[in-house]
């Protein structure tokens, strides 16, 4: 973590970036239950992505990913699950919500973005 000297010459933290996204309180509960299952030695990240493609030109995209590139990526703790998000993704991010639906005629996550204009019928792309 970087710091900031004050004028006293007392050193600080740097004030912590907040995530552009939100991740639900369901959603971060789902993802911890994934990660556990894995049962893996090194610490897997969520990874979001936008990539193009579908019918609308832009998709997001949900993983898990053990590495984070320092260069590339941005990285964020929300509700105890580490967050990464490469910086050309984080450009169609803002305010978007990752959320897990666990109904009797929905399950699985889901992504609402503030930010597409227009949505593909099936709901799976989108154009900005």
């Amino acid at each position: 973590m970087s710091t900031t000297t004050t004028e006293l010459g007392v050193k600080t933290p740097d004030a912590v970036k907040a995530p552009p996204i939100e991740l639900t309180d369901k959603a971060a509960a789902e993802v911890r239950r994934i990660v556990a299952e894995q049962n893996l030695p090194e610490k897997l990240h969520l990874r979001l992505r936008v990539v193009g493609g579908g019918c609308s030109g832009f998709q997001h995209k949900l993983d898990l990913d053990p590495a984070v590139n320092e260069k590339l990526d941005e990285t964020f703790e929300i509700h105890g699950v580490s967050v990464v998000i490469d910086k050309r993704s984080l450009l169609y991010m803002t305010g978007v919500q990752v959320d897990f639906h666990d109904d009797l005629n929905k399950r699985g996550f889901s992504i609402t973005n503030p930010s597409a204009k227009t949505t593909c019928g099936c709901g799976s792309s989108f154009s900005m």
